[in-house]
């Protein structure tokens, strides 16, 4: 295979950046070109839910360190287009050749109204712009309605109370059980309660009030209102500006076990979906971890072509709120009762794994010590 001599990143994550610095770690000399939309330069949304949004931690330091000196990064720019035939980026500053392409544009927040619609007041959490809006909404606020209870619906409720408001967390299911299953789901719940969380299961749930406070009516007819109302519901991966490039595009950029989109075309993190072992279906796994590592198989992928290894996740993920520090990996939302390997997880320190000892397909530790490193290797033994 040819060796770009041009790399262009469209994105400014971590997942960009991470195969910003493996590209340059790699030997790689030729030019590379970073495009981020927003006017920061790159940074974790991790504290965005916790330090941050409590103003523990100021924004600014959630800045991951600037790329190497010799990438030009490009702040405040937007992809809205691309031509694989010409090798042509669209941008909002004009056309950007490129001969090799990392799609990293990520995602943006579910909304459940319309964004701009007097009716829709509701907040979401995925910028640190948002989370600097948020915290500022928060100052003024004594009631919070939080629309989602998976990891970041949760944090956000959990750092609410924290600073004293009221709370509640309404979802169609009993939140966390999608991700952390329904043994280990129950028991953070309880926390949440005991720390003063309203939890509440509905289907339907529609925005309405304006100007304030901000309300939602679930299906059966109950309301809840609130000074603000957060929308915790996943999010949508940015493809639009791909339309019409002749790419794979459903639920993410579809990618192979390389992330290879199309020749000299790579797609990692949020934006990207692939299918793995066990899970034909083209999916995406909206991780800090899952970037990291897609974008460092990518990176080798633009370099090395089929002598990269291929990527296989680990599906690592955590949690923290209510007290609760939460590591998990493997298979999400386990079935049944774990096999504790140490601790008791009624004291809230354990060591669990899913559906045993001897081949365990999901491990988590619950404020356990154990390092995330081994928690991979004791379900990648399998």
């Amino acid at each position: 295979m040819t060796v770009p001599r041009h790399v262009v990143v469209v994105g400014g994550s971590i997942a960009a950046l991470t195969v910003v610095n493996t590209l340059r770690g790699e030997g790689f000399e030729g030019r590379v070109t970073m495009l981020g939309e927003e006017p920061v330069p790159p940074y974790t949304r991790v504290p965005l839910s916790k330090g941050v949004l409590a103003g523990r931690q100021p924004p600014e330091d959630t800045e991951l360190g600037a790329p190497p000196a010799d990438v030009e990064l490009c702040l405040g720019v937007r992809a809205t287009g691309l031509d694989p035939r010409s090798r042509t980026v669209r941008t909002t500053r004009g056309d950007m050749p490129y001969d090799g392409l990392v799609i990293a544009s990520g995602a943006r927040a579910r909304r459940l109204g319309v964004p701009g619609h007097p009716m829709s007041r509701e907040v979401v959490l995925r910028s640190r712009t948002d989370g600097l809006h948020l915290r500022d909404r928060l100052s003024h606020a004594s009631s919070v309605l939080v629309v989602g209870g998976g990891f970041l619906g949760m944090e956000i409720a959990s750092t609410c109370r924290g600073l004293g408001k009221r709370v509640t967390v309404v979802d169609i299911a009993p939140p966390l059980d999608a991700l952390t299953g329904p043994y280990v789901g129950a028991l953070v719940r309880q926390a949440a309660e005991r720390a003063g969380c309203r939890i509440v299961v509905a289907e339907g749930v529609t925005l309405v009030g304006a100007p304030a406070p901000c309300a939602l009516v679930t299906a059966d007819g109950r309301r809840f209102e609130a000074d603000v109302v957060v929308t915790a519901a996943g999010d949508v991966p940015n493809v639009e500006w791909l339309a019409g490039s002749g790419l794979r595009v459903g639920r993410g950029v579809h990618v192979d076990a390389r992330c290879r989109a199309a020749p000299g075309i790579v797609a990692v993190g949020d934006v990207a979906a692939s299918s793995h072992p066990g899970s034909p279906a083209m999916t995406r796994i909206p991780t800090w971890t899952n970037a990291v590592e897609q974008a460092r198989i990518a990176a080798l992928a633009l370099l090395h072509g089929d002598d990269a290894p291929m990527y296989r996740p680990s599906r690592y993920g955590w949690t923290e709120q209510f007290g609760w520090d939460l590591k998990m990996a493997g298979d999400p939302a386990p079935a049944g009762v774990p096999t504790v390997l140490d601790g008791d997880p009624m004291t809230g320190r354990a060591l669990l794994a899913w559906p045993d000892a001897r081949a365990p397909r999901t491990v988590m530790a619950i404020n356990h010590p154990t390092p995330p490193a081994r928690l991979k290797r004791l379900v990648r033994a399998v």
